[in-house]
């Protein structure tokens, strides 16, 4: 899949943009501060219905408007059909082929993308939110029914919460409500479990070839899923339900002390093994990046193979931070394949005999000017 274009109305620093994309590789060349990070951003709203860089929708549109609106039409294999985003101070609407979808789960996943940036090396570094955000945002691109779980789960789980605290100070009583919500929370964690280990069973098989690659043969990447508690099935939503049941029944004395749910998928992490070891702990920062690098090239094949399409990829002044042999290996795994999109300052650091006829975009105080291919 790919974007044929993108039009931008008081977004950021865009008061009125338009720009048409190749579906091969898209560079935007500016001096830094002049927008290029945000048109990137657009596309990841356009396609998430959110920004990576912040949580507030407001901060989005320009200053002193009502609105901002990002529109662009999507190419796949044998659909082509437009994409909008309309963002204000009521809140967020995001539209279909002109509909208007109720709720972003019916949205979500018709533009796939995936974004690679400097702070994507917190994948390995950072802490386990980082690395559950990463697992949620990616897979539900991908599995709507895992995307409608994690919803619902979100949900439940705060207002189990919010329960919790009101029996511990004595502004509520009825333990069967606990009851409800506790099962409610099993339920959807249940299937979230078993999406989660699928999914990083199969992001393992794809990212361990390319990090022998990228190592010459002198490493074996290992991706594992951690879980706070004991699952006895982990793939089989009925086994993962039975088992945080007794979790919550074990720890509903904790729990009711402390106000809170103590175990679920919302405490759960991913551990990178690079030779048997931990690379958050003993890794160089070379293994670190190789790492980090050879999981978002494995996510470009995973989403290929589960979606029949390939994703849209995002580099976000990444190519700086990676040495030449990384470098290499990015861009020749990305060439042909992906419609990709990079921002820099220059294209002097890059090896351009990697990248076949890009199309440049100067971007300069929000105002976009391709130069003539």
């Amino acid at each position: 899949m790919f974007i044929k274009d993108m039009k931008l109305t008081n977004y950021r620093n865009y008061h009125d943009a338009e720009v048409q994309f190749s579906d091969g590789i898209n560079v935007f060349l500016g001096e830094n501060a002049q927008g290029k990070t945000n048109l990137m951003e657009a596309i990841y709203v356009l396609a998430m219905a959110r920004s990576h860089r912040t949580s507030s929708d407001k901060e989005l549109i320009q200053w002193e408007k009502d609105f901002a609106k990002i529109s662009g039409r999507v190419q796949k294999k044998n659909s082509s059909f437009p994409l909008e985003i309309v963002l204000s101070k009521k809140g967020k609407q995001a539209r279909l082929n002109h509909l208007e979808q109720k709720k972003l789960s019916s949205y979500i996943g018709n533009l796939n993308v995936i974004l690679f940036a400097p702070e994507d090396l917190s994948l390995v570094k950072g802490s386990p939110s980082v690395r559950r955000k990463f697992v949620d945002m990616e897979l539900g691109q991908m599995s709507p029914v895992y995307l409608h779980h994690l919803v619902e789960y979100q949900h439940v789980l705060k207002s189990r919460n919010l329960y919790l605290k009101q029996l511990s100070m004595k502004q509520a009583s009825d333990l069967t409500f606990l009851e409800v919500l506790t099962e409610q929370v099993a339920v959807h964690g249940a299937s979230i479990l078993a999406e989660r280990f699928l999914f990083v069973e199969q992001l393992q098989n794809w990212a361990q070839p390319i990090h022998q690659e990228i190592s010459k043969q002198k490493e074996v990447l290992e991706i594992q899923y951690h879980s706070n508690i004991q699952l006895d099935n982990p793939t089989d939503k009925d086994s993962n339900y039975l088992n945080l049941m007794d979790a919550y029944k074990a720890n509903k004395t904790r729990e009711l002390e402390q106000r809170t749910t103590l175990t679920g998928p919302h405490r759960d992490d991913l551990k990178f093994y690079v030779n048997e070891k931990n690379v958050q702990t003993y890794g160089s920062q070379g293994q670190q990046r190789t790492t980090a690098l050879s999981v978002k090239l494995a996510e470009i094949n995973l989403m290929q193979e589960m979606t029949g399409e390939y994703p849209v990829l995002l580099l976000d002044d990444v190519l700086s931070e990676l040495d030449d042999s990384r470098q290499t290996h990015l861009l020749k795994a990305i060439q042909n394949k992906v419609q990709t999109f990079l921002t820099t300052t220059s294209l002097d650091g890059i090896e351009k005999n990697l990248i076949e006829a890009p199309r440049v975009f100067n971007i300069d105080h929000g105002q976009v000017e391709m130069e003539s291919e």
